[in-house]
């Protein structure tokens, strides 16, 4: 067997998302409130339906695997009809699943996407798991540790144990209830990661707390973020920030600026573990931080093009083909 290149850590689900026409008279978007509106009671016609696997982790795990590395999953699941679909599906893309543990009794975590003019609406279950993961005699070049459901301390103590005992390189994610305790093992991970992935928001909530009213934009204020979370120990912060792109901060100090990629959204499901995946897989390349920048950017938007987190996440060929067709679009340093 192929040695690992990747031991993904974190969640993996069912996503099940509905897409809605947009001349749908039943469903309505106030663009100034941001909310989407529908009768209470109605039956509402969908366009189109589409189920695949998911969960940050199990992303992540599929975009890597996808760019050519060997990637392994570490998750806990139920044991029902929809496990088995998710098992089939990573199975399909080549992810190692020997660490992935099924509980008796227990189904499976599910979302369901609401598609729309462009974005998505999520409604989200997290079925209550203990993650009493084992690694066993597994090692890789890389954990990548992500969001987990309410239990999760234990979890994220042994992966950074499991880390710090093999010498592997750490790369984190955390996930909302994390960053919302921001207790000691956040810390902790955070000083001991190779490579903190964050968007703006959660940059801001890590550094200030959430009752804050920060409303400023302008590349100063991102790189004094970036600045902020360096300075919490990680060897690489990266913030993304949507449409207005990513930014990332090296080992020296360095920060830079990528935009995107201009192209028809679908939805934005997984645009962040795409970009996640990209520049994981560009670091096991080989590849710079621009490179591995690149590499974010032009897998994030293969997926915002397709419905749900799996399924427009590139393979390598096309990396390498879209890098070279597009020689000029390169990150800035600001």
């Amino acid at each position: 067997m192929l040695p690992i290149d990747v031991i993904c850590v974190g969640d993996a689900k069912l996503d099940i998302f509905l897409t809605i026409d947009e001349k749908n008279a039943h469903v309505k978007l106030d663009n100034s409130t941001r909310e989407l509106r529908f009768g209470y009671g109605e039956k509402i016609e969908v366009k189109k339906m589409s189920l695949s696997a998911g969960g940050n982790a199990a992303n992540v795990a599929v975009g890597v695997s996808r760019l050519g590395f060997k990637s392994s999953l570490v998750a806990e699941i139920g044991k029902d009809e929809f496990s088995q679909k998710i098992i089939n599906s990573l199975t399909q893309e080549n992810v190692n699943l020997e660490l992935v543990k099924q509980i008796a009794n227990e189904n499976s975590s599910i979302t369901v996407g609401i598609n729309f003019k462009g974005d998505r609406t999520l409604f989200t279950e997290h079925v209550r798991r203990e993650h009493d993961f084992d690694f066993g005699e597994k090692t890789a070049k890389v954990i990548y540790l992500t969001s987990l459901g309410p239990i999760w301390e234990k979890a994220y103590e042994k992966t950074l144990d499991f880390t710090e005992k093999n010498n592997i390189k750490l790369i984190f994610n955390p996930g909302t209830l994390q960053i919302e305790k921001r207790d000691a093992i956040i810390w902790r991970i955070i000083s001991k990661s190779g490579v903190l992935f964050v968007n703006k928001e959660e940059a801001e909530e890590l550094l200030y707390g959430k009752e804050i009213n920060l409303p400023s934009n302008s590349q100063n204020y991102v790189k004094k973020l970036l600045y902020g979370l360096k300075s919490l120990g990680a060897e690489i912060v990266v913030i993304t920030d949507g449409d207005t792109g990513s930014y990332a901060m090296d080992e020296t100090h360095n920060a830079y600026h990528m935009g995107i990629i201009h192209c028809e959204v679908v939805g934005k499901t997984g645009a962040g573990d795409a970009y996640t995946s990209g520049f994981i897989s560009a670091i096991l390349n080989g590849e710079n931080m621009e490179g591995a920048m690149r590499w974010g950017a032009f897998n994030s938007a293969g997926v915002i093009q397709e419905i749900g987190a799996q399924k427009g996440l590139i393979i390598k060929e096309d990396m390498e083909n879209n890098l070279k067709e597009n020689n000029k679009f390169i990150p800035e340093k600001i």
